[in-house]
C-alpha cells in the first residue's frame, strides 16, 4: 500500500520524478546512501515527530540531528519521535520507507535548512528499498509548509 500510495502520488504530482527501485535496502541513511551511490547527507531522512500538540513532518539531511533545545523554541515543546507503530499509523508508511509523498493523513511537512546544503536530495519511497532522486527546491515546493531550522549537524554543538 504505501509503496502504492507514493507511486499514485508521484503519478498525480510530480510524474517527471522517477522512483528509484534497488535490490539493496534503503531503510537507514548508511544503506541508502550507499544503495544510491551519494553521501549520506543527500538522504533526505523524513522524521515523524510530535512537539506538543503538533505533529509533523520533518525532511532533513541523512547526517542530520534533531535538535531538542531548537525544536522547543519553535514549537514551545521537546520533540519526541513516533514509534513505529503510530508512524505507520499516520503516514501509512514504514519506519525506513517513510516519505513525505503519498501520506495516508495529512500532516504538515517542514524541510530543516541543513537541506539547502544539497541541489539534488533523495528522500525515502514509501518502501525500505526505493528512494526519489528530487532537486532540493522541488521538494520543497511540492510538499513543505516552510523552512525550519531544528537540527544540528555531526561536528555542531547542541543547541547551536
Amino acid at each position: 500500500m504505501s509503496l502504492e500510495s507514493v507511486k499514485a502520488w508521484l503519478a498525480a504530482n510530480a510524474p517527471d520524478l522517477k522512483l528509484i527501485e534497488v535490490e539493496e535496502t534503503t531503510a537507514t541513511v548508511d544503506a541508502a546512501a550507499k544503495a544510491l551511490g551519494v553521501e549520506p547527507g543527500r538522504i533526505a531522512k523524513t522524521l515523524a515527530v510530535r512537539a506538543g500538540d503538533h505533529l509533523f513532518l520533518l525532511c532533513t539531511r541523512g547526517d542530520a540531528r534533531l535538535d531538542n533545545r531548537k525544536c522547543k523554541d519553535e514549537f514551545g515543546a521537546r520533540p519526541r519521535m513516533l514509534g513505529p507503530e503510530e508512524t505507520f499509523a499516520v503516514t501509512g508508511h514504514p519506519v525506513g520507507g517513510v516519505c513525505p509523498f503519498g501520506l495516508k493523513t495529512p500532516l504538515p511537512v517542514y524541510l530543516d535548512v541543513s537541506l539547502k546544503a544539497f541541489a539534488v536530495v533523495h528522500p525515502a519511497g514509501g518502501s525500505l528499498n526505493t528512494s526519489v532522486e528530487v532537486p532540493t527546491e522541488r521538494l520543497f515546493g511540492l510538499v513543505a509548509e516552510r523552512w525550519v531550522d531544528l537540527c544540528r549537524l555531526p561536528d555542531e554543538p547542541v543547541g547551536g
